[in-house]
């Protein structure tokens, strides 16, 4: 990367225009306020940082997990751990839950949970927005080239024809005209979008969701809603599975058919949020917050031990919050950054992911002073952050409606959170994005991840569908918003720790490969890559296997004919195949037939499973259809 700039074409832009900042930043939220400390640390330029609205705002600000990119950016990237351990709790993961199948959602040990029992490696915080971005903006205004304006208004902002330098002017809230011009311009304005308006770059989303949320005073302990005594829910045998650590801590999800729960601890607070897919659940009976925390008491019971009894202290929803932009980055020196350009669902906190990968490419972009270089980068950086984005997108646009089953969620969950800790943080902390060498082979790698990550998702939508179908033959659905699955019964909830699955643990293995080379980390993606595959067929084996009830499906012969390119759900194909399996096919690979796949499968069996392979049953010849009516008999 080079930092310094060309003095001929610095004299150039300054001819230009009276005063020529190096860079204009539009919006003082997470995204910009970062941008500018990142650029602030690491290089001396001048810059302006612009907000329509008075800084910090009194509003609270939601989006506040981060996961092991994001907390690793604000943490060691952006130099703020200390104030990030001392201000803010650090994060217990991500953990998932599911109310019992009949009686039992009253009480919160009776949940089927999946989760990671251990602490990341990469330390992850639960942010009080508000507090953070004061802190931020606190720091950048203590180095002597940031220069900082809010609220102003009437900002008008020409971009250079043929580039830079850019013309700018606002009006300070003290009356004061303001008009200079800039090297770079920088939108960061949020759902303002400043320049994808005047661009006419929006991109319309496919994922069509909704969120209503709110704060409530004081922390919601969700271990607490029970009827247990203090010293039973301290000595739960349920602990010898999840742990002492307090879930509490944790971005916890009560989920359903196509919708999610969120309830995240701040200081003397607590985020509750309902996020949903729009034809699951009509927006008038969740518009406000206590037609929100109604319904979720009347869905998850347990709730009602505690919520109808907090004061709401803030409150804010979104009635459709996705959205996408053509482009992102331009060698004619402007940008975008944050939600000015894109976001996709918050069930996984990507949005700050976002932000700390464009901010890293933005900021790069803006350290190069040749111009072929910096073309060159443009073209690799906007193929990076498409392919970066577009990868989340069937998560939320294919599979939602999974998260109502939790097999189904969590074998989804396993295989994205493997792409995510081997594709997305390995290469972010070794600060490889910004290297050619690796940014190339990094792309070509991950396109190869493209088929097999949609078709997985359709795959296990349609066997979300097929086990819905199927526990509504059985009787087992009940409520507007009940899926296919459970979290197990009252007395047995399943508890599945993800990092259990083996290619999990391997690709979580990829935080302590550091130091690395190009070449050497484009190995170590090569066998990601393999392990990747292989997950993606240990899942495909496993869906086979609870389809048929055919335990044959976890053997080397049915594996070896998992095409993953051209992969779909068909239970009758699966049936024929298995018929065509010796009776006797050896024992499965240990890569496929995991001991915790096995529990999950037995535990959240479908209702009414297909005949289960026996030799006998081997011996008839109309196997392939046995098998195939006991998979189609209740559709």
């Amino acid at each position: 990367m080079n930092q310094e700039q060309n003095p001929t074409q610095t004299a150039e832009r300054q001819s230009a225009g009276r005063d020529v900042l190096d860079v204009l930043i539009i919006g003082g939220g997470l995204a910009g306020l970062c941008l500018a400390r990142q650029l602030l640390l690491n290089s001396n330029k001048r810059i302006m940082l612009i907000d329509r609205r008075a800084l910090p705002p009194k509003r609270q600000k939601v989006g506040e997990a981060t996961v092991q990119m994001s907390g690793y950016y604000y943490g060691r990237v952006l130099e703020l751990e200390e104030h990030l351990l001392c201000e803010h709790y650090m994060k217990y993961n991500l953990r998932f839950y599911w109310k019992p199948r009949g009686d039992g959602s009253d009480c919160f040990e009776n949940f089927g949970q999946s989760y990671i029992r251990k602490l990341s490696n990469i330390v992850t915080y639960q942010l009080d927005r508000n507090k953070f971005e004061a802190e931020v903006l606190r720091r950048n205004r203590e180095n002597p080239n940031f220069e900082f304006h809010a609220p102003v208004e009437g900002l008008d902002v020409r971009l250079g024809e043929e580039g830079p330098p850019h013309a700018f002017s606002f009006r300070t809230d003290e009356g004061e005209e303001i008009a200079g011009h800039a090297d770079w311009v920088v939108d960061a304005s949020g759902r303002g979008k400043v320049l994808t308006r005047r661009l006419g770059c929006a991109v319309e989303s496919p994922i069509r969701h909704g969120t209503t949320f709110c704060w409530v005073d004081g922390l919601v302990d969700i271990e607490r809603l029970t009827s247990l005594t203090p010293r039973q829910v301290r000595v739960h045998p349920r602990r010898s599975k999840t742990g002492h650590t307090p879930s509490l801590l944790a971005t916890n999800h009560f989920c359903g058919e196509g919708f999610w729960f969120w309830v995240i601890p701040l200081h003397y607070k607590t985020s509750l949020g309902l996020v949903y897919a729009r034809d699951c659940i009509p927006r008038e009976q969740i518009s406000t917050p206590e037609k929100m925390i109604e319904w979720v008491c009347r869905e998850f019971p347990m709730f009602a031990r505690d919520l109808p009894q907090r004061k709401v202290v803030d409150f804010g929803g979104y009635v459709d919050y996705a959205y996408d932009c053509e482009k992102t980055l331009s060698a004619a020196h402007w940008a975008m950054c944050g939600e000015a350009c894109r976001f996709t669902d918050p069930l996984y906190s990507p949005g700050g992911d976002l932000i700390s990968l464009y901010n890293t490419l933005i900021t790069d972009a803006i350290l190069t002073a040749d111009q072929r270089e910096l073309e060159d980068k443009v073209r690799r950086y906007h193929a990076l952050a498409r392919s970066v984005y577009d990868a989340y997108v069937p998560s939320f646009a294919v599979s939602y409606e999974t998260l109502g089953d939790q097999e189904a969620f969590s074998l989804r969950y396993v295989w994205e959170l493997t792409v995510y800790f081997s594709f997305y943080v390995f290469p972010f902390i070794n600060d490889l994005f910004t290297q050619r060498a690796f940014g190339v082979g990094f792309l070509r790698r991950f396109a190869r991840l493209g088929p097999t990550n949609r078709n997985l998702h359709v795959f296990l939508k349609a066997y979300y569908d097929w086990k819905k179908e199927r526990a509504a033959a059985a009787g087992e659905l009940t409520g507007v918003s009940a899926g296919a699955g459970h979290g197990g019964d009252a007395a047995q909830p399943v508890l599945f720790d993800f990092l259990e699955c083996d290619q999990l643990k391997a690709a979580e293995e990829c935080f302590y490969r550091v130091g690395l080379a190009p070449d050497e980390a484009l190995q170590v993606l090569d066998e990601q890559l393999a392990n990747l595959e292989e997950l993606a067929r240990a899942i495909v084996a496993h869906v086979g296997a609870a389809v048929t009830g055919d335990r044959r499906a976890l053997s080397p012969a049915f594996v070896a004919g998992i095409d993953l390119r051209n992969l779909s759900f068909d239970a009758a194909a699966m049936a024929a195949r298995l018929a065509a399996c010796p009776a006797d096919p050896g024992t499965p690979a240990p890569a496929i037939a995991q001991p915790a796949l096995e529990r999950l499968r037995r535990a959240c069996a479908p209702a009414a499973p297909a005949a289960p392979y026996t030799p006998a049953t081997a011996a008839a010849p109309a196997l392939a259809a046995v098998l195939l009516a006991g998979a189609e008999g209740e559709r």
